[in-house]
């Protein structure tokens, strides 16, 4: 009898010191799932979809990325490159981007518009972006049943074509998208004068500038900036590789992100759609400046203020 109290005894401390050791754990795994004041998470869709998936492709990602309720969403094009530039597809699309549940901003992508073609073989490039411009930029807020405002560029009487480049502040960030197309920014090396590049190019510039003036201005944490094109701005480039520059689209603007990086105290992730392989998404940093390559597929962020890493992926 004596000797199953001393065991029963030995048993009872035995459980008391492990309930006593897996506390701190415990405390550790519940202070890590608790949020940070203004921690917050918002998802990026990418747009390179199969063949004649698009619409279907396009649907599940909205479920998808909408399932842990971010704050927004930001669609980085509306349809792959193989896909019509046709008014049905891209009302299609604007219906699909209006049911999501949560705030949905779009930036075009280059296969929206760059590669257009008319019934004669001719481009119709320009004509196609003032049609999308149209038909998804009209309010001056994000599109989805969410109510997000947006600052647009065409409240600006000398930019009141450009109404796909916005800001807006969540949680003190800054969100940016521009429009910087992939395949060389829609830089023309033929003879002529590429009117449409050089006059985005004076809006974009301009846009750039109000960003990063506004973000040190209030004194915000960081800026998500969101291109279609990889302008290169988060790697180091040498002297034989800045000879080649000439007929580069993306020189300009990655000498503007880049001096302007150097000069804000905060970070800086670029945003745009690269990715074509199948490796999982990562941020890569060069200083300050972070870079994303989204893809076909579409991710989570999550911003941890207060963190030295203030962007993050959901996974991580």
């Amino acid at each position: 009898m004596k000797r199953r109290l001393v065991l029963r005894s030995l048993a009872c401390g035995a459980a008391l010191a492990a309930d006593t050791l897996a506390l701190p754990a415990a405390m550790a795994r519940s202070d890590k799932a608790a949020p940070r004041k203004g921690e917050f998470s918002f998802s990026l869709l990418g747009h390179n979809f199969p063949k004649g998936e698009g619409d279907a492709e396009f649907r599940r990602m909205l479920a998808e990325a909408s399932r842990n309720e971010p704050a927004f969403l930001i669609a980085t094009g509306l349809k792959s490159a193989s896909e019509p530039c046709s008014d049905s597809l891209y009302q299609e699309r604007r219906d699909l981007m209006d049911s999501a549940e949560r705030p949905l901003v779009l930036l075009p992508a280059g296969s929206d518009w760059t590669e257009c073609r008319n019934s004669n073989g001719k481009s119709n490039a320009i004509e196609r972006l003032n049609r999308i411009r149209e038909l998804f930029f009209r309010e001056p807020e994000a599109l989805g049943k969410g109510k997000l405002p947006l600052n647009r560029q065409s409240s600006i009487a000398k930019f009141r074509d450009y109404a796909e480049n916005t800001y807006w502040e969540y949680e003190n960030i800054l969100f940016v998208t521009l429009n910087v197309p992939a395949r060389n920014n829609h830089y023309l090396v033929e003879a002529g004068r590429n009117s449409e590049y050089e006059d985005r190019m004076v809006a974009n510039r301009g846009w750039l500038h109000r960003a990063f003036l506004h973000a040190k201005r209030k004194n915000i944490a960081g800026i998500v900036l969101v291109m279609d094109g990889d302008i290169g701005a988060h790697v180091e480039q040498g002297f034989f590789e800045r000879l080649a520059q000439k007929r580069d689209g993306f020189t300009e603007i990655r000498r503007i992100v880049r001096s302007q990086a150097d000069k804000y105290p905060g970070q800086l992730l670029l945003v745009d759609n690269r990715k074509q392989d199948k490796a999982a998404p990562a941020i890569e940093w060069n200083k300050n400046v972070g870079h994303l390559a989204l893809g076909a597929e579409w991710v989570t962020l999550r911003v941890i203020p207060g963190s030295a890493a203030l962007f993050a992926l959901g996974s991580e």
